[in-house]
This record gives C-alpha cells, sequence and structure tokens, in this order.
C-alpha cells in the first residue's frame, strides 16, 4: 500500500474534504523545475521581492535593483542570504563592506545592520525566512508590507 493509499483509508472522516484533498494534493505534487531567466522576464519593477518558491519556513524570492534606495536596517531574528545573479552588488555592514557579482551570495546574519546598494541594474535571490519584515525595523520608501507570487 503507497502512502496514499493509506492516508485515504485511515484519515478521520472527521477531516473536512477540502483539508484532506489539500493534503492529498500536496503528497503528489512532483518536484518542480523552475527557469530563473524566465522568472525575472514576468517583472520590471524594482525593490520589490517576488517570492518562486517555499521551503523549510524559508522563501525564495527574485529582485531587480537599481539605484541607493535600501536603508540601513536590521533584522532582529532572521539571517537573510543574498545571491547575486546578475551584476554586481555591495552588502555594506557596520564594520565591513562585501562587493558580490554573478553567482555569489553572502549571509547577512540576524542581528547585523546593513544595508545593499547595486552598481547599475542588479538580479538577485533572497533566502529569507517566511514572515520575515523586507526592511527590518525600518520603514522607507522601497517597504513592501506583502510579497507577490509569480505564476510559474
Amino acid at each position: 500500500m503507497n502512502i496514499i493509499d493509506w492516508f485515504n483509508a485511515t484519515s478521520d472522516k472527521s477531516i473536512e474534504h477540502s483539508v484532506h484533498s489539500a493534503l492529498t494534493e500536496r503528497m503528489l505534487q512532483m518536484a518542480k523545475v523552475v527557469n530563473i531567466d524566465e522568472c525575472f522576464g514576468k517583472f520590471n519593477d524594482l525593490y520589490s521581492p517576488k517570492i518562486i518558491g517555499e521551503l523549510n519556513g524559508q522563501h525564495v524570492k527574485l529582485a531587480r535593483l537599481e539605484g541607493d534606495k535600501c536603508p540601513w536596517h536590521t533584522h532582529d531574528s532572521e539571517d537573510e542570504m543574498f545571491f547575486v545573479v546578475e551584476g554586481k552588488l555591495d552588502v555594506y555592514e557596520k564594520e565591513e563592506t562585501v562587493t558580490l557579482r554573478a553567482g555569489e551570495f553572502c549571509i547577512v546574519r540576524r542581528g547585523r545592520e546593513h544595508r545593499v546598494v547595486p552598481h547599475g541594474h542588479v538580479k538577485l535571490i533572497l533566502f529569507e525566512p517566511v514572515g520575515i519584515a523586507h526592511t527590518g525595523n525600518v520603514r522607507a520608501e522601497i517597504t513592501k508590507d506583502n510579497y507577490d507570487r509569480l505564476d510559474l
């Protein structure tokens, strides 16, 4: 007996049908191939991360950056990973600055005040916990309260 047959045979009939269907559908989902270039082709807005995936409580997001708009901010409880797909990005922390080029990433640890400044146009992949505040403890013109999901 496979897992789906077992689940169907043993599930409590009091479970709402919609919940049962959603769980069954999720269990049947195959791994999905996501083409990053195609995803970037679906949007042009800047400093507006788009969710393209979710795993283990983390969102995988794409963002386009251009111009010096990101404020100094801190995420008290979350680490943040910046992976540059295209372009060049400076990641400033109070004590140091790192420059990332295409194919490179860095992780800013929780509690570290930081900001990012792109050199020209930058395409970026972010790995962040679900629910992270876009600009941490600071409200700015680029702050997003909600993130769009790209249709894949």
